[in-house]
């Protein structure tokens, strides 16, 4: 069977597979969440509110029926692409709430990812290159206490230094008070300034990404520094690596154009699982800097038991991780012929 073929089975069984992929997940989240304790009439009225009034909205909200009735009723709504609608956000669908803050969030991702990528490939290539250093052992240290360190404290102590005691960086927030953010396009403020030509908007918009960005993306580059390390010292013990040298090739080329190459394909598979960590990462950078975003949007829901709200971001989220494994795969297949299925 020819390559092309063996890659078209395997896409057509991923994506066979995904949707039974989402529907555990859904299923794990609406049961959890159900054995949590609390109740979100409690959560939302508060313990001034009459037991009538509870009653009144837990009937409003489904929950007086049977779990098996609310979970079919749910996974009926969602194959309608109707995610409820959220308890705590007055009344806005739970489509319209994710609509509204993820691009603050893929912002917030995009750039953490630049950052995590450019550091940890920078760190883990000059580690590599020059073993048995003072390079290497810093490489190898700054891969475990970045990963090993909680974010919130990293980004606390972030905040301490750049904004308060430096003043050189916003403590938080993604645009300024005083000052109109650029018109919606892809309600990315990076890009939506560009085009419109906004220049002042653009530089504001990453004056106040660079801290959430900087301690996201910092603490997430441990996972590309070990994986780049590792695998191009494998790459420069390799058997061409020394018929390269053989050949008089400069050793910077060798580096870059034949050690470096090879190490970054298991790089791109880290990519995506690093999806589900970034996510993850992001709830507790938005908490911290005050970013506008869905994962701040989720942490609110969580506190106020708003289980439309938390249902339909965790769905969300899982079908990106769930997307981006496929992705992931068919991008390692294309660049790397080796791979087979």
């Amino acid at each position: 069977m020819s390559r092309s073929k063996t890659l078209q089975y395997y896409l057509a069984a991923r994506l066979l597979l995904a949707p039974l992929m989402l529907w555990t997940i859904v299923t794990i989240i609406f049961f959890l969440l159900k054995a949590t304790p609390g109740d979100p009439a409690d959560a939302f009225l508060g313990n001034r509110a009459s037991d009538d009034v509870k009653a009144a909205l837990r009937k409003q909200l489904g929950l007086d029926k049977p779990i098996l009735f609310q979970y079919s009723r749910y996974l009926w709504q969602i194959l309608q692409g109707d995610f409820g609608t959220s308890i705590t956000s007055s009344g806005k669908a739970v489509v319209t709430v994710i609509q509204e803050n993820f691009p603050a969030t893929l912002e917030l991702a995009i750039g953490s990812m630049l950052v995590a990528f450019i550091v940890g490939v920078t760190i883990g290539t000059i580690s590599a290159s020059r073993p048995n250093t003072v390079a290497a052992v810093v490489g190898r240290l700054f891969g475990i206490v970045s990963y090993s360190l909680p974010i919130f404290w990293v980004g606390m102590l972030l905040q301490l230094v750049f904004a308060v005691q430096l003043r050189i960086l916003p403590l938080g927030g993604r645009f300024p008070a005083n000052l109109t953010p650029p018109a919606k396009i892809t309600g990315l403020y990076t890009i939506d300034s560009l085009l419109h030509f906004d220049l002042g908007s653009f530089f504001v918009s990453l004056h106040h990404l660079a801290l959430p960005c900087l301690t996201l993306g910092v603490l997430l580059s441990g996972i590309f520094e070990r994986i780049v390390r590792v695998n191009l010292t494998q790459s420069l013990k390799a058997e061409y690596i020394e018929a390269a040298r053989a050949r008089g090739i400069p050793e910077q080329r060798i580096l870059i154009s034949h050690a470096l190459k090879n190490a970054m394909i298991p790089v791109i598979t880290v990519l995506g699982l690093t999806t589900a960590s970034l996510l993850g990462g992001a709830v507790l950078t938005e908490v911290t800097f005050s970013w506008p975003g869905l994962a701040s949007q989720l942490y609110e829901a969580i506190s106020n038991r708003d289980y439309p709200t938390v249902q339909g971001i965790m769905v969300f989220f899982a079908a990106i991780v769930v997307i981006a494994s496929i992705l992931i795969d068919l991008m390692n297949a294309w660049i790397d012929p080796r791979i087979k299925y």
